[in-house]
């Protein structure tokens, strides 16, 4: 199909209309900052006769949606080309101020490749990245501490090869390595050696799979950026390679490789500063991107072969199970404390320990999300250890109660990988006095192996008198995102199968919806209650 012109038909609050062939980069621009990137046709929906009449649109991103009230000039290009398609003052809503798409700090904010909204590289000043760049050589000698030789890898690399700088539109920093280790498995124990070395160099950790964490750097105003830490290994037995091995590097790279293109290193300039990178790094990006790598394309997204995706996943991707879903879904409001009251839980678990003359205690709060009980008890005087899958949600409450002097932690925890469970169990009940456990909509947010791991790390943890006070969606109904109804009753025979003691279980009935957009006489699934106890 031809490539013609691109025009833009309309903008408002739903979206943006366009007519043209021939798919390309655009950008979105609000005040002359890019604020979203998106490709003309793989990212569009079209028209009726779309493919005829070569009229397209898109939707806003619901991360952007809750910043479009107030005005703007607005900008759309051409990414590649920077030719101007449109470049007009728009309102939104009601305000008559301009819109700020800002984090709870004020810094500038605009959604990535991978559908967050963060602080984008385009957007900081040397001084914002100086530590970033500091602890990418520490993170690299950690790993060569290790007796690994790591490099700058994927954006990182592609931006030090292609700009020798931080690529503007990206929002995080990557380094790689490849081990001499030739099985799955001393690849998965040789990066969680590489993570304890990182670790016992000040930093917090979280770990993405078994062949890949991430590094959670402070950046000069105090915003949060990733730096993650890839294994890979190359397979010289591989009878389908057509070079005699194939590369295989977490987290998205199948493919045909030679070992010389990667080890002796040489070096790369990124802001000024000299880092190692693979021999020939042209190979390594072109598995990574593609054949285009070398053309700039803020909206890339992976199209990683089912091959590759079937292996990584066997080997190392087994215990990462929605981890991007729920990241997404907390990165809206990263940086901000929640506001909500606290749940009847909550209450109830500050009653216990509290309530008719007790002394307090502790409550581990599973599936703490973006902290809210947490930090309520903990402003009730009690010790507070907050778990949940995507543990940076709960980093704004950490600080706020840092900041207060109360006594909380937030720690990451798996219940789809054992040593993740065990550890943590492990350290839960080395923790000595009264204590209880809230799991508010955790049993139906994970599989089943997950629930035998959430009654596991309850019994380890609440041995000795501690109380479990658990909520689920427990009936067929109307649920929110990515919780599915368990029985109360399932949920019980799992907890009596790691010794606890059942003290109630009780369902809520299902009610008629009401909700915009739900169909007529529509239920929502009832709410499932269960009360345990570890005598």
């Amino acid at each position: 199909m031809p490539t013609t012109p691109v025009s833009v038909r309309r903008v408002d609050a739903d979206g943006i209309a366009l007519w043209g062939f021939g798919d390309r980069a655009l950008d979105v621009l609000f005040d002359g900052r890019r604020v979203w990137s998106f490709w003309l046709e793989r990212d569009t929906r079209a028209s009726v006769t779309g493919r005829l009449s070569g009229l397209r649109s898109i939707e806003w991103p619901s991360a952007l949606r809750k910043f479009l009230d107030g005005n703007t000039r607005l900008g759309i290009t051409e990414h590649v080309s920077g030719r101007v398609l449109f470049d007009r003052e728009t309102s939104f809503g009601t305000s008559a101020d301009r819109i700020q798409v800002v984090g709870r700090s004020g810094a500038p904010i605009s959604l990535d490749k991978s559908g967050r909204i963060s602080p984008t590289f385009d957007t900081r000043t040397a001084e914002d990245t100086l530590p970033l760049l500091r602890a990418i050589d520490t993170v690299l000698d950690a790993v060569r501490s290790a007796g690994i030789e790591p490099f700058l890898a994927y954006g990182t690399l592609l931006g030090a090869v292609r700009e020798k700088k931080l690529l503007g539109h990206d929002s995080d920093a990557d380094v790689a390595y490849v081990s001499a280790a030739g099985t799955p498995v001393d690849v998965v124990r040789e990066s969680f050696r590489i993570q304890r070395a990182v670790h016992e160099r000040g930093f917090r950790t979280y770990r993405y799979s078994g062949a890949a964490f991430r590094v959670d750097v402070v950046e000069g105003d105090g915003a949060v950026r990733g730096l993650d830490v890839f294994g890979g290994f190359i397979d010289d037995a591989d009878p389908s390679s057509g070079t005699g091995s194939r590369l295989y590097q977490m987290g998205e790279i199948g493919a045909d490789f030679r070992r010389e293109w990667v080890y002796p290193l040489t070096t790369c300039t990124l802001e000024g500063q000299t880092f190692p990178s693979p021999a020939v790094p042209e190979p390594w990006l072109e598995a990574a991107y593609g054949p285009t790598w070398a053309v700039p394309d803020p909206a890339f997204k992976f199209e990683t072969d089912p091959r590759t995706v079937r292996q990584l996943n066997g080997w190392f991707r087994g215990t990462a199970t929605n981890r991007a879903a729920w990241e997404r879904t907390y990165s809206g409001n990263r940086g901000r404390l929640p506001s909500e009251k606290p749940s009847p839980v909550a209450r109830k678990a500050q009653r216990r320990l509290q309530g008719s003359g007790r002394g307090g205690g502790t409550v581990i709060d599973v599936g703490a999300g973006r902290g809210g009980d947490s930090l309520w008890l903990a402003r009730q005087g009690l010790t507070v250890h907050a778990y949940d899958y995507v543990p940076t949600a709960s980093h704004a409450v950490q600080d706020a109660a840092a900041a207060e002097g109360l006594d909380l932690e937030v720690r990451m925890l798996n219940l789809d990988e054992w040593r993740s469970v065990l550890a943590e169990g492990a350290r839960m009940a080395r923790v000595d006095g009264p204590k209880v456990m809230i799991a508010r909509h955790v049993a139906d947010a994970t599989d089943r192996f997950g629930r035998e791991s959430l009654a596991r790390f309850a019994s380890m943890a609440l041995r000795g008198g501690g109380r479990l006070f658990l909520d689920v969606w427990s009936t067929p109904g109307r649920t929110p995102e990515r919780v599915h109804p368990v029985p109360v009753g399932e949920v019980a025979r799992l907890m009596e199968e790691q010794g606890a003691r059942i003290l109630v279980t009780r369902e809520r009935p299902a009610r008629a919806g009401s909700q915009a957009g739900q169909p007529s006489g529509s239920r929502r699934s009832s709410r499932g209650r269960l009360v345990a106890q570890w005598d």
